[in-house]
């Protein structure tokens, strides 16, 4: 079946949703170039590091990508094999095809080339359904899950500046998931920030798995107890606020400043990394 333009980009936009926490650039792999166009206008972080034109033969360092996403193409042996090699632990190969139906076969086979957290699903409704999404994770080694958070973290190097997106800690209320969530509900989110040398500095991050290393120390260390979400947005948006902003932060900065808490806006949030 021949596919619209506009169904085209939808199913790509579908496959947006699927990509996986990442460092400050999501490193993607674009099989036969067709999908990183649409992509990159809902996650601007994203960085093209290779797009071959086979599924096979790809001249790429193991375990160098985020993510590979396959646009019109078929769960094959080659396919399934290339990406593995490429994706590190926790990348996700992504597929979707427009001619495809959801089938139980497909886990099987993405099964069988040692993919895990497995989803099979429908494309897009287009509004009726069409096509089949296919999703596999790279397995993480046996290493604690602090030291797997530690491993992405690190692939962030130290920048001048913020990247696109920045993640900040930040307790919302009402503390409810969004299906529970009611007209009614007044949402209020207040960010992690320090005070100290009379000014209230915010505390950013550079990718989720940075916020999550930083959280997870401040956390046990009772520094913080009330954080209850990882919120991302555009740093366009945060520059402009009224306090000044430090960007991944040592947790050494507990010992000479207060935690505080900012009021932040939700709306101008993000949708958050899966």
């Amino acid at each position: 079946m021949s596919t619209t333009p506009r169904v085209e980009k939808l199913l790509i936009e579908a496959m947006a949703k699927h990509l996986p926490p990442s460092g400050a650039a999501l490193r993607l792999v674009d099989v036969f170039g067709r999908a990183a166009a649409v992509l990159n206008t809902l996650r601007p972080d994203i960085e093209v590091i290779y797009s071959p034109k086979k599924e096979s033969g790809w001249r790429i360092p193991p375990e160098s990508a985020d993510a590979v996403a396959a646009f019109d193409a078929q769960p094959t042996a080659d396919l399934l094999k290339s990406a593995f090699r490429a994706l590190r632990p926790g990348g996700r190969l992504i597929i979707m095809n427009a001619n495809l139906d959801p089938s139980e076969a497909y886990v099987k086979t993405l099964e069988g080339e040692d993919f895990t957290r497995i989803l099979v699903e429908v494309g897009a409704e287009c509004p009726l359904p069409v096509g089949a999404l296919i999703r596999g994770e790279k397995p993480h080694t046996e290493a604690h899950t602090v030291a797997r958070i530690k491993q992405v973290a690190a692939q962030d190097v130290p920048q001048p500046r913020p990247s696109r997106y920045v993640q900040l800690l930040v307790h919302q209320t009402p503390h409810k998931p969004a299906w529970r969530m009611t007209s009614e509900d007044k949402i209020k989110w207040q960010a992690v920030a320090v005070e100290g040398d009379g000014e209230t500095v915010l505390l950013t991050f550079s990718s989720l798995p940075k916020a999550v290393e930083f959280m997870q120390f401040a956390v046990m260390e009772g520094y913080i107890t009330n954080v209850n979400k990882i919120a991302k947005f555009k740093w366009d948006i945060v520059k402009d606020w009224p306090f000044p902003t430090i960007l991944n932060p040592s947790d050494e900065i507990f010992a000479t400043q207060a935690v505080i808490m900012v009021d932040v806006n939700h709306v101008t949030a993000e949708a958050p990394d899966e």
